[in-house]
């Protein structure tokens, strides 16, 4: 039986590519990959909706330092869609022999994306896979060249579609049809994708060679400062957020709360080895973000995670003007 291993990102092009294969009888796996910036829960809603094996991958280590330096550069934000998609390709292929797979299946369309869909980039994307002729776009297969698969008859061109643009109207009445009802946005899965997300990722690699895991999950949370010693500071918005952030904290963070008013949590990460005035800074915020605010100073109370906290000083809270100045995002 002819099977195939189909690279399900989570969004409903590449699982209407998926299923448009399958309905050709031939099996179906998924594959799906995890990074610091995207993981696998969409794509596990996707494919249990059409019935299909999702395997998951792991590629977090590579993926970040090819989004560090990427070879044909960022989109919009700091997403490397082109080498991105192409380093799933490689990873998909390396699996063919594994799952005893004839080809990959990917939900690319042709111009839907004019930097990493175009003709040429989705060229690129295959040569530089490195299993250029294994790759099959169901979706706009009909607008490119003849694959291998279909000049073999694993699959049958014309069951195939000729999507192309950035018109989504084909894909929702398919999904429609196939009773594919819970899919997210185009794109909602990948961090690299979100303006602010993305600015607050090219500061902190500017600023640090080392760039930590924990670092990267912390730029999803909160507020983000930098002082003038360029030390980094994070504000919680909500209690729910401040909970999550916790789960990322050792002892060698600092926290900073106020003491006599509730207000959000204030972090400086490992790492950043603080001054005074660094501390100063720290502690106006948590000020700022309390409900002290309008206070003419403030008690904060500050140490190591899992300390006493029993450093404090007393401080007024930062102003607009100041909060607009260090504010990364």
């Amino acid at each position: 039986m002819t099977r195939a291993l189909a690279m399900i990102s989570g969004g409903l092009d590449s699982i209407l590519a998926a299923k448009l294969i399958k309905e050709q009888d031939i099996e179906v796996i998924g594959i799906c990959f995890r990074s610091y910036f995207f993981d696998e829960e969409n794509a596990k809603r996707m494919t249990k909706q059409i019935g299909i094996q999702l395997e998951v991958i792991d590629f977090s280590k590579e993926h970040f330092d090819m989004v560090r330096d990427p070879k044909h550069g960022w989109g919009k934000n700091m997403n490397p869609c082109i080498d991105c998609h192409s380093m799933m390709m490689r990873y998909s292929g390396e699996l063919l022999e594994k799952f005893d797979a004839d080809f990959i299946i990917t939900g690319e369309v042709l111009n839907q994306r004019p930097m990493s869909q175009n003709r040429s980039a989705l060229d690129v994307v295959k040569k530089q896979s490195g299993f250029n002729d294994k790759i099959l776009r169901p979706l706009c297969a009909k607008k490119i060249k003849e694959t291998q698969m279909e000049i073999d008859g694993l699959v049958d061109r014309e069951k195939l579609l000729d999507l192309s643009g950035r018109n989504r109207k084909p894909q929702m009445a398919l999904a429609e049809k196939w009773g594919i009802k819970d899919y997210p946005s185009p794109a909602g899965g990948c961090k690299l994708t979100e303006p602010n997300y993305s600015i607050r990722l090219k500061d902190i690699l500017d600023a640090k060679e080392d760039v930590t895991e924990k670092d990267i999950h912390l730029l999803k949370y909160g507020r983000h400062f930098v002082s003038e010693n360029k030390t980094k500071v994070v504000v919680s918005r909500t209690g729910e957020e401040g909970e999550q952030i916790k789960q990322l904290l050792n002892n060698k963070d600092m926290m900073f709360f106020t003491a006599n008013f509730n207000g959000a949590m204030v972090i400086i990460p490992e790492g950043n080895n603080p001054t005074d005035d660094d501390l100063i800074f720290a502690c106006r915020l948590a000020a700022r973000y309390s409900k002290g605010r309008e206070e003419e100073l403030v008690k904060v109370k500050f140490g190591q995670v899992s300390t006493e906290f029993d450093m404090t000083k007393d401080v007024n809270a930062m102003t607009q003007e100041e909060l607009d100045k260090y504010i990364v995002n």
